[in-house]
């Protein structure tokens, strides 16, 4: 890299556009950061609420200007530059550097990398076709939005959020929906089998065919666009397009390249920093050496840790330590989880599936781990505290609905 090529110096350059990113500039704001602030974002679009597009936005029920995460005057107002529609391509730690695909060459004093993931792409023959579709992006979403009036066959490939979540608009607005799920169960790397089990059975009454234990063989096409799904079983299913949700690539290419550390994702300790001096890294990429060894995807964790960076960049060292939630909306059920469950033993159902207003919570040796709260807005508020104080308490006791949990006595670990 040539720093005479310089285009532009900045004492902090965030790179990432997302929740993490747009709330690192706002905390370094709060924190007293006095310096220049420039953000890097590959999308062109002002830094908007991500989750929002497998939801309302799919659905048309939340316009684009409704998802902005900060209002556009708040960016001048703070100060903060905003560099849109770049992708940083390479990193040199001794110069400070980044450099942008398009040749740009910016300096940094500190840097927070908050970029994101990209999503996972199938791999399989026909993945190449057109009308196979990705929900990470606006772009991505606008384009499936575009076809989604002439298709009505439509085949989701992944049972996760993304996947059910789509599956659940797509019912809405009365499309034919397949969805193909590899392992016995939706949501099976995140939820517990009977949480699983009810979202399925949701799922088919309103008319979603679900495949579970089916791999995709292959995707098959007519004049270059997809037509057919076709299962390792053999069974072929007819498809006017594919919408796939399998997960994430954490992108931190660069960083890695520049000499991070990390495998999945960039590892940072307890103050977000990673092996490089005076480069953090935030939100979906960045993985908590002294947590749960996971990279955690959501929006609580991405926020949370820029304020945890951001007050560190101010001289204000605080170890992060917030308690990760989650949610997610498929028709009229509003999931609240509180909590990781990674690793409990034992779970306790509250209420009754049935009713479509219960919550599951997890144990392991007896303390909770976190909960999932389906309509259970209560139980989520008041599960936070068993959660962070790893309570003890008789799972007799927690399965009782007569009580609050916030009424029943318990011990800490």
């Amino acid at each position: 890299m040539r720093p005479d090529n310089l285009t532009r110096s900045f004492d902090c350059v965030i790179v990432g556009g997302g929740h993490g990113g747009s709330q690192t500039a706002a905390a370094l704001r709060q924190s007293g950061f006095s310096g220049s602030i420039a953000l890097i974002g590959a999308e062109p679009d002002l830094p908007y609420d991500r989750p929002s597009l497998s939801k309302d936005y799919l659905a048309g029920t939340k316009t684009f200007e409704r998802m902005h995460l900060r209002p556009q005057d708040f960016w001048g107002t703070r100060e903060v530059e905003l560099l849109l529609g770049r992708h940083v391509s390479a990193v040199d730690p001794t110069a400070r550097i980044v450099v942008t695909d398009g040749g740009e060459y910016f300096s940094y004093g500190q840097m927070v990398w908050a970029a994101g993931g990209d999503p996972r792409k199938l791999s399989c023959s026909g993945s190449d076709l057109a009308g196979i579709f990705y929900i990470r992006s606006k772009a991505d979403c606008d384009a499936l939005i575009d076809v989604l009036p002439n298709a009505r066959r439509i085949v989701i490939i992944g049972g996760g959020y993304v996947g059910l979540e789509a599956a659940a608009v797509f019912r809405k607005i009365g499309k034919e929906v397949t969805l193909v799920e590899a392992l016995d169960r939706v949501l099976a790397r995140v939820v517990g089998e009977p949480i699983s089990r009810f979202y399925e059975n949701e799922h088919r009454a309103r008319g979603v065919d679900l495949r579970l234990n089916s791999n995709v063989a292959s995707l098959e096409g007519v004049n270059g666009r997809v037509s057919r799904v076709v299962l390792e079983a053999g069974e072929a299913i007819a498809a006017d397009i594919v919408v796939v949700g399998i997960g994430i690539i954490p992108s931190v290419g660069p960083l890695i390249a520049a000499g991070a550390k990390g495998a999945n994702g960039v590892d940072v300790d307890e103050f977000c920093r990673t092996s490089v001096p005076d480069i953090y890294c935030i939100g979906d990429c960045a993985r908590l050496e002294n947590g749960p060894g996971i990279r955690i995807e959501s929006v609580q964790n991405a926020t949370d840790q820029a304020t945890t960076a951001a007050k560190a960049i101010c001289g204000e060292f605080k170890a992060y330590d917030a308690t990760p939630w989650f949610w997610s909306n498929q028709y009229d059920l509003k999931m609240q989880t509180v909590g990781l469950n990674y690793g409990f033993d034992s779970v306790v159902t509250r209420g009754d599936p049935a009713s479509r207003r219960f919550s599951v919570i997890y144990l392991k040796n007896g303390a909770v781990l976190a909960l999932d709260c389906i309509n259970s807005p209560r139980d989520y508020v008041q599960g936070r505290k068993l959660v962070d104080s790893a309570a003890r308490i008789d799972p007799a006791a927690l399965a009782d609905t007569s009580r609050q949990l916030n009424e029943i006595d318990f011990v800490t670990s």
